[in-house]
C-alpha cells in the first residue's frame, strides 16, 4: 500500500505539471514542462546526494575514527542486505542525521556530532535504522524526484503566463483570469502533494527501521532526545534545503512555519504510530 500510495502521488505531480502546463501555455506549456522535468529530474538523480553532503559541510569519517558508529552501520546494512553506506559527520551541535544518495549502491550516511554525543547505543541504532530504510526503499531517489516535480510546476506557474503563453486559440479558451488563479494555487497543490509524499515516507521508514532492529523503543527514545534538543539548539551547518532529508525538521534561528507545511509529520504522532506497532523482527 506504501509503494502504491508513493506511485499515485508522482503520477498526480507529473499529470499536473502537465495540465498546468498546457493550461497556462498550449502545447508549447506541456512541451516546456515536460523539458523542466526530465531536466532538473536528471541533475538531481546525478548530483543531490553531493549538493546535500557539501552544503552541510559533512566530512567523511572512517573505521578507525568512529568504530561505534561503524559497527552499528555495518550490522544493520547486512540486515536490509544493503551496501555500507558512506559515513560522514556534520559539525554541528544539533542532533540530527540524513540519508542520500540515488540507490543503495552510492548511498551517503551523515550525522551530526550533537547526535553522537547524546545518543547512547541502542538510541543510535534506532536513527541509523531509520536511515537505511530510507536508502533500502529508494525514498531520497522518490523525494527528489517529487521535489522537482513540484519546482517546475511552480517554475511553469509563475512565469509561464509571461513567456510561456499559447496561441491565442488557447488563451481565450482558457482565459487569462484561469492562468492567474493557476499561478497562484498550482504550486501550494504541488507543495502540499511533496509534503504529503514526505511525510509518509517518514512514517514508512521509522515503521521499517523498528523492523529491522526487532523493536522500536531505541527509535522512539531518540525522537523524544531529537525533538527536545533541536527546539533549543538551532542548526549552524545543515541548510533548509536539506532539511527535508533529516531524521526530525531543524531549527533554524527562532523562526517556525506551521506544521502544516512541514516536511516532517509531528513528533509525537510519529512516536504515537511506533508505540502502536507490533514488530516482528527482522530475519
Amino acid at each position: 500500500m506504501r509503494v502504491l500510495r508513493t506511485a499515485f502521488v508522482l503520477v498526480v505531480l507529473t499529470l499536473f505539471l502537465m495540465i498546468v502546463g498546457s493550461l497556462i501555455g498550449g502545447r508549447n506549456g506541456m512541451a516546456i514542462g515536460l523539458g523542466i522535468a526530465i531536466c532538473t529530474n536528471a541533475f538531481a538523480y546525478f548530483f543531490s546526494d553531493k549538493i546535500a553532503l557539501a552544503s552541510s559541510g559533512a566530512q567523511p569519517v572512517t573505521r578507525e575514527q568512529l568504530p561505534r558508529l561503524y559497527a552499528v552501520m555495518e550490522r544493520l546494512a547486512a540486515k536490509a542486505n544493503i551496501p555500507v553506506p558512506k559515513l560522514y559527520v556534520v559539525p554541528d551541535a544539533a542532533p540530527n542525521a540524513f540519508a542520500t544518495g540515488r540507490n543503495p549502491r552510492h548511498a551517503s550516511v551523515a550525522v551530526t556530532q550533537g547526535l553522537l554525543e547524546l545518543m547512547n547505543d541502542e538510541e543510535l541504532e534506532g536513527v541509523i535504522a531509520h536511515e537505511l530504510s530510507h536508502v533500502r526503499n529508494y525514498d531520497i531517489l522518490i523525494s527528489s524526484v517529487a521535489a522537482t516535480l513540484a519546482g517546475a510546476i511552480t517554475w511553469i506557474a509563475h512565469w509561464g503566463l509571461w513567456f510561456g503563453g499559447g496561441d491565442g486559440e488557447d488563451r481565450e479558451r482558457g482565459g487569462v483570469l484561469v492562468e492567474l488563479a493557476l499561478m497562484i494555487l498550482a504550486p501550494l497543490a504541488a507543495m502540499l502533494l511533496q509534503l504529503a509524499l514526505s511525510r509518509q515516507r517518514e512514517y514508512a521508514a521509522d515503521s521499517t527501521g523498528a523492523r529491522m532492529v526487532g523493536n522500536q523503543y531505541g527509535l522512539i527514545s531518540a525522537l523524544q532526545k531529537l525533538g527536545a534538543y533541536n527546539q533549543r539548539i538551532p542548526t549552524t551547518s545543515i541548510s533548509p534545503s536539506t532539511s527535508s532529508l533529516c531524521i526530525v525538521k531543524p531549527m533554524f534561528g527562532r523562526g517556525n512555519l506551521s506544521s502544516l507545511f512541514s516536511t516532517h509529520p509531528p513528533l509525537e504522532k510519529r512516536i504515537e504510530v511506533l508505540r502502536e506497532m507490533t514488530v516482528v523482527p527482522k530475519r
